[in-house]
């Protein structure tokens, strides 16, 4: 019974000494190394992480970083409040000359005041230096006073005086215009009489007037004898040429 059991432990040891002779002699050398093979496909984006704690302050080194960016515009701001007005600056070169107008209607000269006067001396009050014609013969638009002799000017423009005044004695007179802040004005006429007969002075001038300006004739006080009778009137007349523009 121990015979059997001893060769078949003996059969089993020298068949795997003779699998072992054999794998030893036929087993082939490692390969090389393949190719790279070709990159594959970008996987998918992960999720965002979630944000991490804020970090510790850095540490200030006083180095100057370089200028960034200019930085978007941010919106407007509110307007602020106007400032005072600035000084007037100089005056600029004159302009074009404008188009001609249209021609506009003719006027009518009735329409416009038309003052002139004519007045004689028949009774006036004595005194004075102011000659005084009392008796009005024409008194268009009544510009002349009758009581004191003077010719008040209501329309400005260029006018006309006259006189013409008998005397059988030396004679000087003058027209006299005066206005409000204005100087007054005279042009004296003079005539010498030594026979004691008639004889006229007289005198005219041109006077531009404003409106409120007076025009009178008035005497030398020692010259000044006007004759007063029935025989020869002296007389005193004015009128508007034109008005002022």
């Amino acid at each position: 019974m121990e015979a059997p059991w001893g060769w078949l432990v003996i059969g089993v040891l020298a068949i795997s000494l003779a699998s072992s002779v054999t794998q030893d002699v036929c087993r082939a050398q490692d390969g090389r190394d393949g190719a790279a093979g070709i990159p594959g496909r970008p996987g998918r984006s992960g999720l965002k992480g979630e944000r991490g704690e804020q970090g510790a302050p850095g540490i200030r080194t006083g180095v100057r970083g370089l200028k960034g960016d200019q930085g978007e515009p941010g919106p407007p701001g509110k307007p602020g409040r106007m400032g005072y007005p600035g000084p007037s600056g100089p005056l600029g070169p004159p302009g074009l000359p404008g188009l001609k107008g249209i021609k506009g209607n003719p006027g009518n000269v009735q329409d416009q005041l038309q003052p002139a006067f004519s007045a004689v001396r028949r009774n006036p009050p004595m005194g004075g230096n102011v000659v005084i014609f009392d008796t009005v013969l024409t008194n268009q638009d009544s510009p002349y006073q009758s009581h004191s002799g003077r010719f008040i000017c209501t329309v400005p423009g260029y006018y006309y005086f006259t006189f013409q005044v008998v005397s059988k004695w030396d004679i000087c007179l003058s027209i006299v215009s005066f206005g409000r802040g204005q100087v007054q004005h005279s042009l004296g006429f003079c005539d010498t009489n030594s026979k004691g007969i008639f004889q006229v002075v007289s005198g005219g001038t041109v006077f531009q007037l404003q409106q409120g300006d007076q025009v009178w004739i008035e005497k030398d006080p020692n010259k000044g004898r006007i004759y007063q009778g029935s025989e020869a009137d002296s007389i005193f007349s004015g009128f508007l040429i034109f008005p002022s523009t």
